[in-house]
């Protein structure tokens, strides 16, 4: 797969549902499309399926419990197991609620930039990094549509300072070894007035909890 997840839903299709045995359904943000589909093809995951809603839900937390619930109705007569790849992602708690009362798993972590770090790593920084603010590999690519224009930097560059200036610095949480990627995170930076990290995180914990599905 190439490019990024539009609006729409990204599905990846496998066996037919009633030729499925013994097979997992990932209910995931669209914002991990490309890191799951490479873990996918690199392990020889093909008991594993792909759906993925809209990555803009990123911007509009109170909506992914509903859409998270809707989904698990809809597939999981033809699963086996799914398996949700949200962390808590800004709901509090009520995703883990919800995949509790409806019998399903979930991602651990308090939202991908954890997990991507590796829950434990990112949670003993936490105290010393109150004032980063984190870009993933998806985030990078998608700069302008997630994060300068839902913030309204695009018409109004004079609010940088405003919604900026308790951070600072940016940390580019980088899934692959991309040196164009580096160089756009770097740009970023100069936008927003951060100075700069990266840290080559590659998927973390992501790669730890699809590894332990059976």
């Amino acid at each position: 797969m190439t490019g990024l997840p539009s609006d729409e839903a990204l599905t990846e299709t496998g066996l037919a549902p009633d030729a499925r045995t013994g097979r997992i359904l990932l209910l995931a943000c669209g914002a991990l499309a490309h890191e799951i589909l490479a873990l996918k093809s690199a392990n020889g995951w093909d008991h594993m399926d792909l759906t993925c809603l809209p990555a803009k839900l990123h911007l509009y937390p109170d909506r992914i419990v509903t859409e998270v619930e809707k989904a698990i109705e809809k597939h999981r007569a033809d699963y086996d197991q799914v398996f949700v790849v949200y962390a808590d992602c800004g709901t509090g708690g009520q995703l883990r609620a919800a995949c509790d009362r409806l019998g399903v798993d979930m991602v651990e972590g308090p939202h991908c930039y954890s997990f991507f770090e590796g829950n434990a790593a990112f949670a003993a920084k936490a105290e010393d990094e109150m004032t980063a603010f984190y870009l993933t590999d998806f985030l990078v690519k998608q700069f302008d549509a997630f994060v300068w224009k839902p913030m309204g930097l695009d018409r109004h560059p004079e609010l940088r300072d405003m919604l900026f200036g308790n951070y600072t610095k940016l940390v580019y949480q980088a899934q692959t070894d991309d040196p164009a990627l580096t160089d756009k995170a770097r740009a970023c930076a100069d936008r927003l007035g951060l100075t700069f990290e990266r840290r080559l995180t590659g998927y973390g914990d992501l790669a730890v909890a699809l590894r332990a599905l059976r």
